[in-house]
């Protein structure tokens, strides 16, 4: 029998890390050997988070790259953006594999620092960094040493317009993407906004044309597109729920198509992918229906009145919009089943 492989996660207090650690805990060729915080390391894990008592009680470690080469094979970076960025090539040099969940190694650095205004990460490595949309690049992560896993906004508005776009279907300039989030996405980090007399019965759009995922996408389409340049216009909002991520998109068809066409399209496109799930005619998917999967659910629309299709995509974005596509991946670079320990049925209700 093979042995497992060994994992850390770092970051392991942050609902990222904590979802990985709900997920290997029961992945049949993972061991977490260690869980690491540089905030509270030493403390019980199960201390921040009493759900893991009995479950997982190991005391959080430092961040070490001695220690992590002593007890993992690979290191999950959950953490907040400008930390992996040093911190990555580190554990990349020491021999481990690196799954980065921050966004440090998605854009290039003439890209990155504006959207996220911290200092990139070395080029050298970002070049080495392979992006893990697995459904649509999935074949390119296989063997790699370094992942950047998408973002929770980017994974569920491409997954949704990824076809359209490489098929020429659409006209990849006259897109609009409408984007609800629930408040989980901002971490568990304390602020204002996230204040539950602020946040209840409330409902807001945020970072305006500034959201650090608007170049993602763009970065993805235009990818597929056959290289011509796509650029969109994004509002994300955050409406009072935990999880969860719907994103309405609409764009211009460049020829008529009736809806049984999309359709057929989205089913080939994702042949044998069996976490995008693509809805029957006349029928649209809501949040509730992926809580707590790795499931991309995708419906449409085509409004022959206007010419324009409409496409509704949606995730859980703890799961398969971070820690669920993170093991994805870990899965699609190991050469094993792209579903191992990811077979979730969602919550409901």
């Amino acid at each position: 029998m093979m042995s497992k492989i060994r994992a850390a996660i770092v970051g392991s207090t942050g609902y990222g890390g904590v979802e990985l650690i709900r997920i290997l805990l029961r992945h049949p060729q993972v061991e977490i050997t260690s869980v690491i915080s540089s905030s509270t390391a030493g403390a019980p894990i199960a201390d921040g988070f009493p759900h893991l008592n009995q479950i997982l009680t190991d005391a959080l470690d430092g961040i070490d790259i001695g220690l992590m080469k002593e007890k993992a094979d690979v290191v999950f970076l959950a953490t907040p953006a400008g930390v992996a960025s040093n911190l990555a090539p580190q554990i990349v040099d020491a021999g481990l594999k690196v799954i980065d969940l921050s966004g440090d190694y998605r854009l290039p650095a003439e890209v990155y620092q504006p959207w996220y205004d911290h200092e990139p990460a070395p080029q050298d490595y970002y070049k080495q960094a392979v992006y893990g949309l697995a459904e649509v690049f999935g074949e390119e992560v296989k063997g790699k040493a370094l992942i950047s896993n998408p973002g929770c906004y980017a994974t569920a508005t491409t997954l949704g317009l990824v076809p359209a776009v490489a098929e020429g279907w659409i006209d990849p300039n006259s897109i609009i993407v409408d984007a609800k989030s629930g408040v989980s996405g901002a971490g568990r980090k304390v602020g204002l906004l996230y204040h539950y007399s602020e946040m209840n019965e409330n409902f807001l759009a945020y970072k305006i044309n500034k959201h650090q995922h608007t170049p993602e996408i763009e970065q993805v389409l235009s990818r597929v597109s056959g290289g011509a340049p796509v650029t969109i216009t994004f509002t994300p909002h955050l409406v009072p729920m935990t999880r969860g991520i719907l994103c309405t998109m609409y764009a211009t068809l460049t020829q008529p198509r009736t809806e049984e066409e999309v359709i057929g399209l989205y089913r080939k496109y994702y042949e044998g992918r069996e976490f995008v799930r693509i809805r029957e005619k006349g029928k649209y998917p809501a949040t509730k229906e992926v809580t707590g999967s790795n499931y991309c659910d995708i419906g449409f629309s085509v409004d022959e009145r206007t010419g324009r299709l409409t496409i509704v995509s949606v995730i859980d974005n703890v799961m398969k919009g971070a820690a669920g596509q993170a093991v994805q991946n870990l899965n699609l670079m190991m050469g094993w089943n792209e579903t191992t320990g990811l077979e979730f049925t969602p919550v409901y209700p």
